[in-house]
């Protein structure tokens, strides 16, 4: 059954992630008329931004809900920078040309879209100046091949005439309305033209999506006359979940009513009739590492730096905690690679410090672990970074190396969490070390305590020691024991030698010692059979109504 779970995990943990964008109180570039707003996505490669994607055009509207879906790949290990632009398009010119009007701008990164599911932030022209009150909201959704979807097909009859030398041109929305009231769009139809009893073409959307997984949730469903000034005529609505749908397949069928009508029309019976004519379903679920983020699983960030003595007086420039104005050292290098994309998953962004192997004034005592005090929150890695470096000059770099109090510090925190019976936090502890561990039989039998518990363990060798003996601690040689002979229960720990990466950017460094976090998430949580959290509520986002 354990080997199924890691099996499981492993499919999970490669994501997509759908980006669904909306705007507020956009500028009005326009004289006669509204701006006709449109978001370009662009993506930052190698310093430069490059653009991904573009949504469509909406006419005549500053409160744009946009209908398309942002897709882009998911990497946990890395810090994959977004920017959105929005502009006010003219016409067959397109977006992008000296012709549209910046109507603002919005940067941040898919780490920290995913952890809090939702993002609203203002909008800036250039040279940082704001857009006015203009706002930017982009909503994640995991799509994966683990996730179910479902195709639907829907037609409608005899709608009601909107125009008055022509027919309607009818478009059907459907939103899904979460546990807060609010409403999020699920999908826009093409427009038929000149057409009372359109057929629109099938399309596909994760359940997710659709109903958040939840077959009783309700949807509604709304039908618009277009108009190509976006001054969008309501026909009519209704409201049905996904369990309705698959009940009457092909027979299903909704009375699209406007309210406004039923109270003043006496005869009034409804303004249409909308039909599902297909409904597919493939479901395949496996819970993946985003399903936790998005539940609100929160990754706790714990640094622990090595203070021994062989790390050389810290006033030397030879020595791997000098302070070199000019450039980092190794210890910050690393700590800055790593806690970098931590920091976009932890709410509080409140990171914990530890130290090891120096003596503490005034009595210049050994210390297992300190000089901070343990696990004090230090605000987000730049604090961490700043602690550190008002540090060095008050403490006396000693010894031993013993790391097995760290995890055991760490893992205590852990064990409470796990008492909760939730998947609610995660922790990572980064151990930073010049040299092999003076403890290692107690390290050992700590790193197999860990195993059972929400913990990953990543250590980084620090300057040119030989680091042959850490390789035992790295699972993926064979499997870790204890010194009684009990196997770890899972493999939690990796190790990786800072001077493979001394020429390489910090990129990678962080893509090498948390590719396997994703995983190890899902094997925890898995192997404890917890499921994701359902997400907290937001605050309903009136940016998410009907188009005007």
């Amino acid at each position: 059954a354990w080997d199924g779970l890691l099996a499981w995990a492993s499919l999970a943990v490669l994501s997509k992630v759908e980006l669904r964008v909306s705007c507020r109180h956009l500028l009005d570039r326009d004289t006669l008329n509204k701006s006709d707003p449109c978001v370009l996505l662009l993506m930052q490669s190698q310093g430069q931004w490059v653009e991904v994607d573009r949504s469509e055009v909406i006419k005549s509207n500053l409160n744009p809900v946009f209908a398309k879906i942002f897709t882009v790949d998911y990497y946990f290990e890395e810090v994959q920078k977004l920017r959105f632009e929005v502009y006010d398009s003219h016409g067959q010119a397109g977006v992008g040309t000296h012709d549209d009007d910046f109507l603002g701008g919005m940067e941040c990164t898919v780490g920290q879209i995913v952890a809090q599911k939702r993002v609203t932030k203002p909008l800036f022209l250039k040279y940082g100046k704001f857009a006015g009150k203009s706002t930017i909201t982009v909503i994640s959704e995991e799509i994966s091949g683990n996730n179910g979807y479902v195709e639907l097909a829907f037609r409608a009859k005899k709608l009601d005439d909107k125009d008055l030398f022509s027919k309607s041109d009818p478009f059907l929305e459907i939103y899904r309305i979460d546990d807060d009231s609010s409403e999020q769009l699920v999908y826009r139809t093409e427009v038929v033209k000149n057409n009372l009893s359109p057929i629109w073409e099938p399309f596909k959307v994760s359940l997710n999506s659709l109903c958040s997984c939840e077959e009783k949730r309700k949807l509604r469903c709304v039908v618009w006359d277009y108009d190509s000034r976006g001054k969008h005529d309501f026909i009519g609505e209704f409201f049905t979940t996904f369990e309705e749908m698959q009940k009457a397949m092909g027979e299903n069928k909704w009375e699209c009513m406007n309210p406004k009508y039923k109270i003043k029309k006496r005869n009034y019976k409804n303004s249409g009739i909308v039909v599902l004519l297909d409904l597919k379903v493939s479901i395949h679920r496996v819970y993946s590492f985003l399903d936790y983020i998005m539940g609100g699983c929160q990754i706790h960030f714990t640094v622990a730096i090595d203070f021994t003595a062989s790390n050389g007086d810290p006033r030397n420039s030879c020595s791997l905690h000098y302070i070199n104005p000019y450039q980092p050292n190794e210890y910050l290098k690393a700590l800055v690679a790593v806690g970098e994309i931590c920091q976009d998953y932890d709410s509080d962004k409140k990171f914990s410090a530890l130290g090891f192997g120096a003596r503490i004034p005034p009595k210049y005592e050994v210390w297992g672990w300190g000089p901070w005090d343990a696990l004090r929150p230090l605000g987000c890695i730049q604090g961490v970074v700043e602690s550190y470096q008002s540090c060095l000059p008050k403490i006396q770099l000693y010894g031993p190396t013993n790391v097995a109090p760290i995890i055991t510090k760490v893992a205590r925190v852990a064990a409470d969490e796990e008492r909760t019976k939730e998947a609610s936090q995660y922790f990572i502890l980064l151990i930073l070390t010049d040299g092999v561990v003076t403890d290692m039989a107690d390290t050992r039998e700590a790193i197999v305590r860990a195993s059972y518990l929400p913990m990953s363990i990543i250590i980084v060798g620090v300057g040119n020691a030989d680091f042959t003996d850490m390789q035992i601690l790295d699972g993926d040689d064979g499997i870790l024991r204890s010194p009684r002979g009990e196997p770890v229960l899972r493999d939690i720990v990796q190790f990786v030698p800072f001077r493979d990466f001394k020429n390489a950017s910090p990129t990678a460094l962080a893509k090498c010692v948390l590719a396997e976090v994703p995983k190890q998430v899902v094997e925890y949580y898995s192997y404890k059979a917890f499921p994701p959290r359902c997400p907290q509520p937001h605050t309903p986002d009136s940016s998410l109504g009907s188009p005007q």
